[in-house]
């Protein structure tokens, strides 16, 4: 077992995704012109309008970690965003905005608006490589006066590249030209292959085997007695342990006769170290994340290899990176690799000020000198807790679990209205209070049906906007669904046959029609159904308007419409359920007077589903199994539902491709990319085992291309296919809220239709007290 193991015993399913949005700047389009040519006029008259009462937001506790480079936690990221500003941005959509400097007017909820941001962007997919140039305004500022420049971004890029890099930012794994070549400092780099990798590392020379010991294995289990002995006492009663170590052992010993008593801390660590060896794949697995090391893993065999072929007297080293080009003072090329559509978003950095995280003695772009010492990023980290940047607030201190902020003057769209700006750290629990009494004036509560029948009250409207809070409700980056294994879950063993579909559908049509009732009463107004298996916060997510927008599995098996407008629920069930039975006739079963007596080969009367409701059905899925299940059994078909305390079971019952069928939900990205979940040779991660040739052919189709309206065409066809598959059930869409005190902010001036991809201080600088 292990710590993540154990901490989901605490879970009960439902995975809560923080997000961070790139902030870009938008008006309503008819306002929108006129505001950005006359900021800089309105300097001085913004001086005198600027309110002194300052904004006071509840916040989840800092880490203390605020630079842009190597911020950890959501909380500092705010902090992070409020001070410095992105080279590009994204609309409410989560759609990228290309052209920024003269603005672009997309339309959202109705209503059009204008973004305006850093860059105006070019992209040329030429048949190799693809050449993303990037124009910068030349107007802005940081907030101290020095000019942002190409320097700066230049700067920026390389220390996301660099070696020593460790934040969270992926750049440095993109196909960035020449970027491998440079981290490892040789040009035999691209010559290194996938297969050479991996022959490496099932070979494990002594060097490399020693290097993943010492650089994985060890720092891990070293982290992981820390935690160990800081939570045991939380775990002493359900795991008998009466120690730090004697938990760790217990966490992590793949001996279990193994015994800590009489030894200190190191000799433990290093005798269950010596247990793994080099074995980082087993490590990582009792962790929780058996794919935590596989990239780590991978640079220590290519760093392996590229020495060998030195050695062999080839190759030579790498000053730059071929890729990033500095074309003029304002002016930036970035050269992919081929195309992947994915890349532009790793791509959308902020960008940090040369003169205050690096050397600007250290920078010379032509004589490949780029503000620091390659590889050691020890100065940057220095400036981790006082970030400055070129964004609407200027960071002044952080003291008594509050971080202190004022407006940049200098902020290319305008001083922000109010002067003064504290993000204070609250508890969840104190947040609406907070509101209501006023020691905060907004916050982030985690949206509950609990919390929102708090606000209402609060209100004393039965509404979450009222003369106290007024309430923006925000998707959550991700969905809930319910999952069926095309490879345990068919017809003869053909996974992909009419009849193995319609075996599947025949599921599907019935867990479906409970959805509206189980998730209302889980929820309330704190989550949404869905019908198509994608979040609704994502722009390829088809909308209630399209024409051709569906409710999932809403037709029988001949293709007609199940249900009729003015249907109870009752009768909607009842419908269902004798759609039901034409679809498990079509998939072969033998159906008598309305029930089912007899199963096709290869396929059953009785299914599996297992979900991690903490064994007491506390989970937004299971009334919508309950009910299923009561239904189906009125026909002869049993659903046996497995209620997990540790999800872990229905995890290793996924990678090991037993499960029938579970219920789980998806985390989500900005781009919609869809190979990692349901390509055919995305063998981790399709749970589903959905393996159709259209399918794969769309899913590079779409990623082939940045013309976004025809990657949503693209996707909309590979939705069809998977709804069409019955390998997966979209359940819920549930969400995150923002809330602010009616009497003390002014409500015509906060943030217009607030995304997950469009926080609420996107427009931070039009925000004004009453």
């Amino acid at each position: 077992m292990s710590r993540k193991k154990i901490m989901a015993l605490l879970l009960s399913g439902i995975m809560a995704a923080a997000t961070i949005s790139v902030p870009v700047f938008a008006e309503e389009a008819e306002a929108a012109e006129e505001a950005v040519d006359t900021a800089a006029e309105e300097t001085a008259e913004d001086e005198e309008a600027s309110s002194d009462t300052p904004l006071v937001v509840g916040s989840t506790g800092f880490s203390e970690k605020f630079s842009p480079f190597f911020v950890e936690a959501v909380p500092d990221q705010t902090i992070a965003d409020l001070v410095g500003v992105y080279l590009f941005g994204n609309d409410r959509s989560g759609a990228i905005i290309y052209n920024g400097i003269e603005g672009e007017t997309h339309e959202y909820n109705g209503t059009d608006y204008t973004y305006y941001g850093l860059t105006d962007i070019t992209v040329i997919e030429n048949e190799d490589t693809t050449v993303y140039n990037f124009k910068l305004r030349d107007d802005v500022v940081f907030s101290d006066g020095e000019p942002l420049t190409a320097d700066d971004v230049i700067f920026s890029y390389y220390v996301f590249c660099d070696t020593d890099y460790d934040g969270n930012a992926t750049l440095y794994s993109t196909n960035i030209k020449g970027l491998k070549n440079y981290r490892l400092n040789s040009t035999v780099a691209d010559s290194i292959t996938d297969e050479d990798v991996a022959a490496t590392l099932e070979e494990l020379p002594d060097e490399v085997a020693e290097k993943i010991k010492s650089d994985l294995i060890l720092p891990l289990l070293d982290s992981e007695y820390d935690w160990a002995e800081s939570a045991w006492e939380d775990y002493k009663d359900a795991y008998g342990v009466n120690s730090g170590a004697e938990f760790f052992g217990l966490l992590y010993s793949l001996d279990e006769n193994y015994s800590v008593d009489g030894k200190d801390r190191d000799t433990v660590v290093s005798e269950i170290a010596e247990q793994y060896g080099s074995d980082y794949v087993t490590l990582a697995a009792n962790y929780g994340d058996e794919t935590m090391f596989d990239e780590d893993a991978a640079s220590i065999a290519q760093a392996y290899l590229v020495e060998q072929k030195t050695a062999a007297g080839e190759g030579e080293e790498v000053a730059n990176i071929e890729g990033i080009k500095k074309i003029n003072d304002y002016e930036v090329e970035i050269t992919t690799d081929g195309f992947d559509a994915s890349t532009i978003y790793q791509l959308g950095i902020e960008v940090n000020p040369l003169h205050y995280f690096g050397d600007e003695s250290m920078y010379d772009y032509d004589n490949n000198q780029f503000g620091f010492t390659r590889g050691d990023l020890s100065a940057v980290r220095d400036k981790s807790n006082e970030p400055l940047g070129a964004g609407p607030y200027k960071f002044v201190k952080y003291e008594n679990k509050t971080v202190y902020m004022e407006a940049n003057e200098n902020y290319y769209l305008g001083e922000p209205k109010t002067r003064n700006l504290q993000l204070r750290e609250s508890s969840d629990a104190d947040k609406i209070a907070g509101v209501e009494q006023g020691t905060i004036d907004l916050s982030d509560p985690s949206g509950s049906k609990s919390a929102f029948d708090q606000i209402k009250g609060i209100n004393g409207n039965d509404d979450l906007n009222g003369d106290v809070i007024n309430t923006n409700l925000v998707d959550n980056l991700g969905y809930g669904y319910i999952g069926l294994n095309a490879d345990t879950v068919n017809v003869g063993g053909e996974s992909a046959s009419e009849q193995s579909k319609a075996l599947r559908k025949a599921i599907a049509t019935v867990f479906s029609v409970y959805r509206d009732v189980a998730i209302d009463s889980y929820y309330g107004d704190a989550a949404s159904v869905i019908n198509y298996p994608i979040s609704n916060t994502s722009w390829a997510a088809p909308q209630k308007s399209d024409a051709d927008y569906e409710v999932a599995y809403s037709r029988d098996v001949e293709g007609n419409p199940i249900y009729t407008d003015g249907m109870t629920d009752d009768e909607k069930f009842a419908a269902a359920l004798d759609a039901a039975l034409g679809y498990f006739e079509a998939a072969g079963y033998t159906v008598e007077d309305g029930k089912l007596t007899a199963a096709p080969d290869g396929a059953k009367l009785s299914y599996e589903i297992i979900i991690g409701a903490d064994g007491t059905g506390d989970h937004p899925s299971f009334a919508i199994l309950t009910d299923a299940k009561a239904a189906l059994e009125s026909i002869g078909f049993t659903i046996e539902i497995n209620d997990v305390t540790d999800t872990n079971i229905l995890w290793d019952a996924l990678n090991a491709n037993t499960a029938e069928m579970w219920a789980a939900a998806w985390q989500a990205t900005i781009d919609p990319d869809m190979y990692q979940t349901y390509h055919s040779d995305s063998v981790k991660s399709n749970y589903y085992r959905i393996n159709d040739e259209t399918l794969d052919a769309n899913i590079m189709d779409a990623r082939s291309t940045s013309d976004q309206e025809y990657r949503k065409s693209v996707y909309k066809q590979c939705l069809d296919i998977i709804l069409d598959w019955g390998v997966e059930i979209p359940v819920y869409q549930r969400q995150n809220c923002i809330i602010y005190s009616s009497q003390r902010i002014n409500a015509d001036t906060f943030t217009k239709d607030v995304t997950t991809f469009y926080n609420w201080y996107a427009e931070i600088e039009n925000i004004e007290m009453n």
